[in-house]
């Protein structure tokens, strides 16, 4: 193995690089996780920065949240009556259920998911 190093101060330190990690979009419930793992779960974070799976991780906790957020909203929705015929009659009612429909699955999702 042939390792350059550079001098920093008094210090010969390896001149070390990751190999590049494929591009994969990665949404908002990924960033929320990354930020999370940054700030409260940092040896998780530097195994997963340094074994070159970060951006797979973040991507499918983003796909997996994504996908429980439809399904929760859908069924919360479907449990509380909220239908297409109380959209027609009272659009202010059904957007309120919605909303807090919506902040309800969310946190179930960030206390499930993200924060976990």
């Amino acid at each position: 193995m042939d390792l350059t190093y550079r001098t920093v101060g008094d210090y010969q330190i390896p001149n070390l690089t990751l190999p590049a990690e494929e591009a994969v979009p990665i949404g908002r419930y990924g960033l929320l996780r990354k930020r999370y793992l940054k700030e409260h779960r940092r040896i998780q974070y530097t195994n997963l920065l340094t074994t070159c799976t970060l951006h797979q991780h973040l991507s499918e906790v983003d796909q997996i949240a994504n996908a429980r957020m439809e399904l929760l909203i859908r069924q919360m929705a479907e449990r509380q009556g909220v239908t297409e015929q109380l959209k027609a009659a009272d659009q202010m009612k059904w957007v309120g259920m919605m909303n807090n429909i919506r902040q309800s699955a969310e946190e179930s999702i960030l206390n499930e998911l993200i924060y976990a």
